[in-house]
């Protein structure tokens, strides 16, 4: 039997349902996150990655679309490392918070309403390829911008966005998009932050080219500039993906994937780059508790 947490219990997914009348179902009004946590079977630990900064995410999203819930980060730290103890899950897993209006009403508005949360968890490899490395487009479809649908957020609404890039990118033969912004430079993926690397520098856009404010991507800059790497936050032109030594995405799904072809052109020899798999490694020995100066990234749920 598996468990989640809803309206404020702890219960079978079975009894957690909500009315083909829900508010937010019917508006695309819901803020969720993305979280995972990681299983080392070398010490039989549960490591849970970021989880405050995650929720504390969560209720920055939530304050733009005015919402309150009865729980607090805390408790919902709590929460989530009970919800994992009570799976008996021993396998890297991915987290699904969610917040919506359950109100049985039809009005898209952001005021009156009831905000309530759930939490799931399903177990969840690599997303993405993140060994061969995979090969990606640049889409037709413009990212949104911050006066339409916020990137930032994670609003459920926006995802069509994604959507629209990420089966393009399927149908056209790639694995993934890379998605421009209203001034033509580049994004981020379908749901990734992107990275580019010229001349040992790691490039990657600002917060105002309408990305997510990523928290793998604020890892990886710590990781980058720890090994030694410069990194560099501005506008990417999109030639500049085509002339790039190595491109990986990043993101709590993605984790450190490498992208070694862009529209047809092989990104630096067509394989995985250097600078990419030594961040990628220390990442993942990162998000086990493996590395001391990055234990704080993590907490100990069994």
């Amino acid at each position: 039997m598996e468990y989640v947490y809803f309206e404020g219990k702890i219960v079978p997914e079975d009894k957690a349902k909500i009315s083909i009348k829900t508010n937010s179902f019917h508006y695309g009004t819901a803020i969720f996150e993305g979280i995972r946590a990681y299983y080392d079977k070398e010490t039989d630990r549960m490591w849970g990655l970021f989880f405050k900064e995650h929720y504390e995410r969560l209720f920055q999203n939530m304050k733009v679309l005015n919402m309150e819930i009865e729980e607090t980060i805390d408790d919902l730290i709590e929460i989530t490392k009970e919800l994992i103890k009570r799976n008996n899950i021993k396998s890297d897993i991915y987290i699904r918070p969610i917040v919506y209006f359950s109100d049985l009403k039809i009005s898209p508005k952001l005021i009156g309403y009831t905000p309530k949360i759930a939490i799931y968890t399903y177990p969840l490899g690599d997303y993405i390829d993140i060994n061969e490395g995979i090969k990606a487009i640049v889409s037709s479809w413009t990212r949104l911008n911050d006066n339409m649908i916020p990137p930032r957020l994670k609003v459920a609404g926006a995802y069509v966005n994604s959507a629209f890039s990420k089966t393009e990118a399927i149908l056209a033969g790639a694995d993934e998009a890379i998605v421009l912004n209203k001034n033509g430079y580049v994004s981020e993926g379908s749901a990734e932050n992107i990275f580019i690397v010229r001349n040992r520098k790691l490039i990657t856009p600002p917060v105002s080219d309408d990305i997510l404010e990523g928290i793998t991507r604020n890892a990886i800059i710590t990781i980058s500039k720890d090994l030694g790497y410069p990194v560099e936050e501005r506008h990417i032109a999109r030639t500049e993906l085509y002339v790039a030594d190595e491109v990986f995405f990043c993101g709590t799904g993605a984790q450190v994937s490498p992208v070694v072809e862009i529209d047809n052109r092989k990104v630096g020899d067509g394989k995985p780059g250097k600078i990419t798999k030594e961040i990628q490694k220390v990442y993942f020995d990162a998000v086990r508790g493996k590395i001391g100066k990055y234990k704080h990234w993590v907490i100990p749920i069994y």
